[in-house]
């Protein structure tokens, strides 16, 4: 029963990401954090509004909830094994939002990645962040780890 719970609320956030409804989506992963396990499942949604509204939804929530975001790490280092580019660099740039350094480090895994695109978006991602994943961390996302 758990599993259809988790396609319904799934298919809500989609359709609410896809009308532009951020804010709303905003306030259900602050009231409810077991939302972040969804993540991984949103970017794999086929229609583009709800993945660029996923990137708008960690963007909000990384400025307010910056401890909260790397809940959502464990649901996308998954698609970075996905044999989609797309889905590589979305999760990358999910991760960038996040910007902990333990978010930051699985992108490492990407620098030598066989889609040029996917191989751009992490040098760039990992050269904004001061190209280390290691003791310093990157601005923005102090409070995360």
């Amino acid at each position: 029963m758990e599993k259809e719970f988790d396609i319904d609320i799934l298919q809500v956030i989609g359709d609410f990401l896809e009308l532009g409804h951020v804010e709303n989506i905003v306030a259900m992963f602050k009231q409810d954090s077991s939302l972040y396990d969804l993540t991984g499942d949103l970017l794999r949604d086929e229609r583009f509004t709800v993945r660029l509204g996923t990137a708008v939804l960690f963007e909000e929530l990384a400025a307010i909830r910056p401890s909260e975001v790397p809940l959502a790490i464990p649901s996308l280092l998954p698609l970075l094994q996905e044999q989609e580019p797309i889905l590589r660099g979305e999760a990358a740039n999910i991760l960038s939002i996040i910007g902990s350094r333990s978010a930051l480090k699985h992108l490492e895994k990407l620098r030598n990645d066989p889609d040029p695109q996917v191989r751009e978006i992490v040098t760039d991602i990992l050269l904004q962040a001061g190209g280390t994943t290691g003791t310093e961390k990157p601005a923005g996302n102090e409070n995360s780890s």
